[in-house]
């Protein structure tokens, strides 16, 4: 964070401070106008000069932001306005930029870019699709090449030697999942050669909120191919399909969380013949039979996936976008397969994951840019420490936002925004018809067509002309009917006499469960000072009052008064159950990513305890002291479990310490079980173990030995790790079963899955050290039988 950043400070009094820095750098326009290329260039060089000479960044903002605005103008004839020197300064101190659609966020991130790369420690710019990157890397990227800069671009792929070079380019461009995926795959190579990121330093989010709260409910995952039992699911699909709600399910409208009632538990004892499915011998069973139900009751087709050429594809609930080679882990996508009749597919095994939250929760500093990001500012606070910041527009905004219109059934709805869309396009204006799905938004076509309107369908099953057929959404008598976050980052420019129609009309069918979606989908009309409408036209029957509202909607309708002629409703407190439905939503997802936060928050220490082992053994420092300590912890914990001091010692298992002492030592040993004191064991154990260290010890030198300790650690590590997120999944799939206990699920989990990394660390360390030492006593027999 930068020194003098404030997050006590209100926007209007940092807005001055930010306006007097602006004055300054206006006031070296001249300067630098001046200049020749050459000399412009050259700023950069001097500039990092002065910072390796100690001097605080502060000090260059005013003169670096000059230097970027007279490159822009000379490179892509783009000058940047005061207020996107504003955003600029917002960003390089660490927090989020909120401007209006169309305000040129793109041309604002090249100042914080430019000067954060000054500290030659690398900034990643994170956009939301690879158009966007690419898009970005080869426009934005032309400044700063003149500025001598080295610019880099990171996309799905890639060979790892490109990826390491668009690691340590000064600015690298990509899709936020990549940069996760490139974190998880880094801790899974064999060298250290093989990493291609470098530690992290600064980086600027574009559309901030779609990347770090409506993704933020969807983990990383890279998993690994695993055979399924395509019977189990094909048997467990049919079952569901006859489960009852609220007979054999209980089904959480709100998290959409699914669990069996103790009826459903009896069906599916009574069809595979089991006496107790919470049995650990059936817990695979019950696994496959919740995810079938899940795959019923939470996933819709045409809403959550698409079934095309015999195959599951999943949608993206805020773009519409297919989700490229995704499928869901766990056994769920085989579990939609199941329940849809196509080919099922091998399960994905989770190798390792982590969350959004947590994987940019690594950068020291975090920026970002949106169109909205006000209503969610708590949510950066609390879990990226960054603030929002509002700036002005360069024009004033003259869209006007009509009130919401509802009615009484859907199809009213429907009718009345077809009636909308003719009337507008007769007289040339183009309408842009937002949607919340692919199933919606064909619902929607279907009444144009009733009509007989000319329209553009705009959803995932035509995502290869996305982005022209969004930026042509402007032109006259052009109806566009899309996927509320299609083409996000894409201006609709007003075609020709567009402007004295009024501009872009924007419908809006179906509230978003975020306002924030609201907002962005008003925002595609009215950038830049043009004119525009929005307005919303919604039904009580809408999905989101079925799911939140259930109650105040029933208590609603008793009261409901409804025109005869159009079912429109006409009571005033209409409005004030929308926006109580709205925040209610809101504040069921905030719930539901802080749980998920919090539940990956206990495997994140876990995963920095694997990573930092593994990073350790990759720079094969000492490796001869860590195989010592090992086994050193591995006596220790193998006498202390199986003699715990507060146990009477009666109890104490002598036979298991042997055991597992004879599979390493080099003299088998024979404990005394007359004098039962845990100072006696160690007494007894302590000549083999020193025995046996001296004998590890000997092999330092022996370079077979050397090559093979960071294979076999290796090796043992990433298998205890698969296995332990297969134990950490089951086990968070299992807590919610025990709410009957009184006890809050989330301690369960985190006193279990404790308790469940310490067995199998434990459980690692001894498997190196047994592997080990029966490879050196394996080397010793042949040499000594050579000789």
């Amino acid at each position: 964070m930068l020194p003098f950043f404030n997050k006590e400070k209100t926007s209007t009094r940092e807005l001055k401070r930010y306006y007097k820095i602006v004055k300054q750098i206006n006031e070296l326009e001249t300067t630098y106008s001046s200049m020749s290329d050459e000399e412009l260039s050259n700023m950069t060089p001097k500039f990092k000069e002065r910072l390796s000479n100690g001097e605080d960044l502060v000090n260059i903002i005013p003169d670096a932001f000059a230097v970027v605005r007279e490159a822009s103008k000379r490179i892509l004839n783009m000058r940047h306005f005061d207020v996107q020197l504003i955003g600029g300064l917002v960003l390089t101190e660490g927090n989020i930029s909120e401007m209006a659609t169309g305000e040129g966020k793109t041309l604002v991130a090249s100042l914080p870019s430019y000067v954060r790369a000054l500290e030659g420690k690398g900034v990643h710019v994170i956009t939301v699709n690879d158009y966007l990157a690419k898009r970005d890397y080869e426009l934005i990227g032309q400044i700063h090449r003149f500025l001598g800069l080295t610019v880099g671009l990171n996309v799905p792929m890639m060979e790892p030697s490109k990826k390491k070079r668009a690691y340590n380019a000064d600015i690298t461009y990509g899709v936020g999942t990549e940069f996760g995926f490139d974190y998880l795959r880094d801790n899974m190579v064999r060298s250290m050669e093989d990493k291609v990121q470098r530690p992290y330093h600064f980086a600027i989010i574009d559309e901030v909120d779609s990347v770090l709260i409506d993704e933020a409910k969807t983990p990383l995952i890279i998993a690994g191919k695993m055979s399924s039992n395509e019977d189990l699911h094909r048997i467990a699909a049919r079952l569901a399909k006859r489960f009852v709600r609220d007979e054999d399910y209980e089904l959480d409208d709100e998290t959409k969380a699914t669990s069996l009632t103790e009826q459903g538990i009896e069906k599916v004892e009574a069809a595979f013949g089991v006496d107790n499915l919470y049995d650990l011998d059936h817990q695979l069973l019950y696994h496959y039979v919740i995810q079938a139900v899940r795959a019923h009751v939470m996933f819709e087709r045409d809403v959550d996936y698409i079934v095309k050429d015999d195959k599951i594809q999943l949608v993206d609930m805020f773009t519409g976008r297919i989700l490229e080679g995704r499928s869901l882990s766990d056994g769920l996508h085989q579990a939609i397969e199941a329940k849809e009749g196509v080919t099922i597919t091998e399960e994905n095994k989770a190798q390792a994951q982590v969350t959004i939250q947590n994987y940019f929760r690594m950068y020291p500093n975090l920026s970002g840019m949106t169109g909205t990001a006000k209503t969610q500012e708590k949510e950066f606070i609390d879990v990226y420490g960054m603030r929002v910041i509002q700036i002005p527009t360069n024009r004033p905004k003259i869209r006007v936002d009509q009130p919401d219109i509802i009615f009484e059934t859907k199809e009213a709805k429907y009718e009345y925004v077809a009636k909308e869309a003719k009337q507008r396009h007769e007289k040339g204006q183009p309408v842009l018809i937002g949607t919340t799905s692919i199933l919606q938004s064909e619902v929607v076509a279907q009444y144009l067509d009733k009509y007989e309107l000319n329209y553009q369908l705009l959803n995932a099953k035509t995502v290869e002309q996305e982005v022209e057929l969004i930026s042509q959404a402007g032109q006259k008598g052009r109806i566009t009917v899309a996927t509320n976050m299609a083409g996000r980052g894409t201006d609709i420019v007003l075609g020709e006499g567009v402007a004295e129609l009024g501009g872009l009309y924007v419908i809006g069918t179906e509230k978003h469960e975020s306002r924030r979606v609201d907002n962005q989908l008003r925002g595609r009309s009215g950038r830049q000072g043009d004119p525009g409408e929005s307005r919303f036209i919604l039904s009580i029957e809408d999905d989101m009052f079925r799911r939140f509202a259930k109650e105040d909607t029933e208590k609603f309708m008793k009261k409901m008064v409804v025109d005869p002629e159009t079912k429109r409703i006409t009571n005033k407190e209409v409005t004030e159950l929308i926006d109580r439905t709205q925040r209610i939503v809101e504040g069921a997802h905030f719930s539901l990513r802080e749980y998920n936060l919090k539940l990956d928050d206990v495997i994140n220490e876990q995963r920095r305890i694997i990573y930092s082992l593994r990073d350790n053994i990759l720079k094969a420092d000492n490796l001869m002291e860590h195989l010592q300590k090992m086994l050193f912890e591995t006596i220790d914990f193998a006498v202390r479990d199986n003699a715990p001091e507060e146990a009477d010692p009666i109890e104490w298992d002598f036979d298991n310490i042997e055991r597992t002492l004879n599979t390493l030592y080099l003299t088998p040993i024979q404990l005394n079980r007359d004098v039962p004191k845990i100072n006696n064991i160690f007494d007894e154990v302590e000549p083999g173990y020193l025995e046996l260290k001296q004998y590890i010890e000997s092999f330092k030198e022996n370079e077979r030995v050397m090559k093979v300790i960071p294979m076999v650690m290796l090796r043992f590590i990433d298998v205890m790790w698969v296995k332990h997120l297969e134990q950490m999944a089951h086990l968070k799939e299992g807590i919610g079963l025990r709410r009957y206990q009184q006890e809050d699920p989330m301690r369960i989990y985190q006193r279990e899955g404790l308790e469940l990394f310490g067995k199998n660390y434990q459980e690692l360390r001894r498997s190196i050290v047994e592997e080990l030492v029966a490879f050196m006593k394996t080397l010793q027999n042949d040499n000594q039988e050579e000789q």
